[in-house]
């Protein structure tokens, strides 16, 4: 009888979750960063709708961000 001291399965699903997560997390604030700077830069160009969906993108974005620390925070002390 051959013991298993990784389960491979659940560690691989863990990997790909992780990147999975990473990538996402930090493409959603960089998208939040670019929607904030294109907000700052068509308002002094005196491009207000452009301005503000530019501005919402960003505040979308940084929702999805801090939405996704607030889930993970709840997924790591449910465990």
């Amino acid at each position: 009888m051959i013991a298993t001291l990784v389960e491979t399965k659940e560690l691989w699903q863990t990997v790909v979750v992780a990147a999975g997560a990473g990538i996402g997390v930090t493409f959603l604030f960089s998208l939040g960063i670019w929607g904030s700077g294109q907000f700052l830069e068509l308002s002094r160009s005196d491009r207000q709708v452009a301005a503000t969906a530019a501005g919402i993108v960003g505040l979308l974005a940084f929702t999805a961000v801090g939405a996704a620390v607030i889930v993970a925070i709840v997924v790591m002390t449910q465990k």
